[in-house]
Order: C-alpha cells, then structure tokens, then sequence
C-alpha cells in the first residue's frame, strides 16, 4: 500500500511538470487563444442545440395538453 502511495503521489508531480510545460508552449506559440476560441465555439452550439430542443419540447408538451 505505501508503495502504491508513493508511486500515485511520484506520478502526479511527473504530469504536472509536463502539463507545465505544454501550456507554456502554447501561450508562447499563441496556440491557446485559438483552442479558447474553438471550446467557446462548441459551448455557445451545445447551449443553442439545448434552447432549440427545450422549445421543441415545450411545444410538444402544449399540443398533448390541449
């Protein structure tokens, strides 16, 4: 079990390091306002796919009350 512990807590502090080292990389090359960009992008079609569907549904629901 410690050796586990130690093993998992080792791991961690080796991806940190390399998480570090690629986010540099792309904050110099510019590269992570296009990835910002991109995630924004698919956030504001998913929260309009979600709106879009809430209406169909909503109408739905009307036309089975009536």
């Amino acid at each position: 079990m410690k050796y586990f512990i130690l093993i998992t807590l080792l791991l961690t502090k080796f991806n940190n390091a390399i998480a570090q080292d690629e986010t540099s990389v792309f904050r110099t090359s510019g590269k992570i306002y296009v990835v910002v960009g991109i995630i924004a992008i698919i956030f504001i079609l998913i929260v309009a796919y979600l709106i879009r569907l809430d209406k169909k549904i909503s109408q739905l629901e009307n036309k089975n009350n009536s």
